[in-house]
């Protein structure tokens, strides 16, 4: 049987990644001695320790190493699903005390959509909640300039040619209210570009407001307001996890 070995890791990143400074105060204090590594003090952050096996201890107190970690952000218009952009703040930039850098967002919300955004660095279940394979729903509302009809709610549901190589995926069209300014509930379990948007754009109509409400199991917190995120409960995790 095969014994799994765990990544080694600088100590330094170790310490920056669990939060407990910024990579230059580490520095600072391992060299200070303030850190030690199964006992005994660190002298060089470069130090190579393995998580869940080397005891780590800063100023007395042990850090303890979580390979995954997972934030729901309620995403405010205005920011990009990045991990890095020139001209714009990115949704990483909103979690300025969480100093990993291997997290990302699950999908992407564009520039101008509200609403709940998946932050981990769980690749296996970015995968799962993305593939249209796995079938994984994705709620959205939105308010749409003039009359949304049952018309619509047949083209959604039978797959609407939006100019890729495929019609879309079947959706849900849920009218909320219809007039010069409808509100409707989306649901799709395929995500493409600006998909919602161009699916209304080939139904001559135009989206004028999108929040993304839940993915999965995962519903946004209205507790958060936008811009605001926290860390999933254990309860979340495995609902999304499973």
């Amino acid at each position: 049987m095969e014994v799994a070995v765990m990544k080694q890791l600088r100590l330094d990143k170790y310490l920056s990644d669990m939060n407990v400074e910024t990579r230059s105060r580490l520095k600072q204090m391992i060299r200070k001695g303030q850190v030690t590594v199964n006992g005994e003090a660190a002298t060089r952050p470069e130090m190579k320790v393995v998580p869940g096996s080397d005891r780590i201890c800063v100023l007395g107190n042990p850090v303890g190493y979580r390979e995954l970690e997972y934030y729901l952000l309620h995403k405010p218009a205005g920011v990009v699903s990045a991990t890095e952009d020139r001209r714009d703040r990115t949704v990483l930039d909103l979690l300025p005390d969480i100093r990993r850098d291997d997290l990302f967002p699950v999908g992407r919300l564009d520039k101008d959509t509200e609403g709940l955004l998946l932050i981990t660095n769980d690749g296996s279940l970015a995968h799962k909640l993305l593939s249209p394979k796995h079938h994984v729903e994705k709620v959205y509302y939105a308010e749409i300039d003039g009359p949304v009809t049952e018309e619509d709610q047949k083209r959604f549901k039978e797959g609407i040619d939006i100019g890729d190589p495929t019609n879309t995926l079947p959706a849900g069209l849920d009218i909320l209210s219809s007039g010069e300014t409808s509100r409707v509930r989306v649901t799709l379990t395929e995500g493409r570009y600006h998909q919602i948007k161009r699916m209304f754009e080939a139904s001559g109509k135009r989206v004028v407001y999108l929040k993304r409400l839940s993915m999965g199991p995962l519903a946004l917190d209205e507790n958060l307001r936008k811009g605001e995120w926290r860390s999933l409960t254990p309860e979340e995790i495995q609902l999304i996890t499973n």
